[in-house]
């Protein structure tokens, strides 16, 4: 029996450890605060929690000042409106200047659910990772994402943190390192790479399984870091399997298929196909409903995964 979690309460665990260990770090909400169980911090260290109210754009000031003070501050909502309504506050007055702020962006995806559109995030990862000095990490599972909090305050300048509401399989163990920028293979083949982050890493694996009932070997890594991307695991997997999916719970136009793509292109181009939402917006459903509806399950990567290889084996026919 797969153990399910929310990647949110990892925050929230991680918030709380970070208050424990790091009196610098402080915690800022957008009145959203048991959503993102930023309210975990609050109830722990109350005097260093600070509810903005719904005015992201403050939000985010605040953030910057608090960050100019010598303070590690940590500035959450939900995903659609940490990233979209202040980008510009994140622009010039946090990436620009190169402030150690953490921003996390909850509720990520379609997996949202019922909802809606209105606040399914799936254009931040395109908008965050195109500013310079930021890092963007989608981590796997609650405790990858735990993890991923407490790095960051160590790790220079500002972070942004997606994570989702909706419980999801654990997949990672407390021993299983992790590094920001350093993605690695979850289970290892030959014939094409699936290459994923987030919630969708399970997804590939169970792809895999589909694949080998037909006789195809897929590799299946775990990318959290969008950027900084592993530049280095995805040329390797680009030259020993020679084709790659990717597999992501965010708009293909810009996200982390594009990501992948940037360094493939220019390192090692080999055929490719991208799984994650096709250009448009979220709508209201059960995330199980979603996933289907909007071609992000294992039986979906699987099916992308078959077609890339039947054009790989056309193109090696027509030399």
């Amino acid at each position: 029996m797969v153990e399910m979690k929310p990647t949110r309460d990892g925050y929230g665990e991680g918030l709380v450890e970070l208050g424990k260990t790091n009196k610098d770090v402080v915690v800022l909400g957008a009145d959203i605060t048991a959503s993102t169980r930023a309210d975990w911090f609050r109830n722990e260290f109350p005097d260093r929690f600070f509810n903005i109210g719904i005015s992201e754009q403050d939000l985010m000031g605040t953030a910057a000042g608090l960050s100019l003070a010598g303070k590690i501050p940590y500035a959450c909502t939900y995903g659609v409106f940490a990233s979209g309504r202040p980008w510009d506050q994140i622009r010039t007055s946090i990436c620009y200047m190169n402030l150690n702020v953490k921003i996390g962006g909850a509720h990520g995806g379609i997996s949202v659910g019922p909802d809606g559109a209105t606040h399914q995030a799936l254009e931040e990862i395109s908008i965050m990772r195109v500013l310079p000095n930021m890092t963007v990490i989608v981590p796997v599972d609650a405790i990858e994402t735990r993890k991923a909090t407490i790095a960051a305050a160590t790790y220079p300048g500002p972070v942004y943190i997606r994570f989702g509401r909706e419980p999801v399989p654990v997949l990672t163990k407390e021993k299983d390192p992790f590094k920001i920028g350093k993605g690695y293979v979850v289970q290892d083949g030959k014939d094409i790479s699936i290459i994923a982050c987030g919630a969708m890493v399970y997804h590939a694996k169970e792809a895999k399984i589909l694949l080998e009932k037909k006789g195809i070997s897929a590799r299946v890594i775990n990318i959290h870091t969008v950027k900084p991307i592993d530049k280095d695991i995805i040329i390797k997997a680009a030259k020993e399997t020679g084709a790659i999916i990717t597999a992501e719970e965010h708009n293909v136009c810009g996200g982390f298929g594009s990501a992948v793509a940037e360094v493939v292109v220019q390192n090692c181009p080999v055929m490719m196909k991208f799984v994650g939402v096709q250009d448009r917006f979220g709508e209201s459903g059960r995330p199980d409903e979603l996933l289907d509806a909007f071609h992000l399950t294992a039986k979906d990567i699987a099916k992308a995964a078959e077609s890339l290889l039947k054009n790989k084996k056309k193109k090696r026919l027509r030399r």
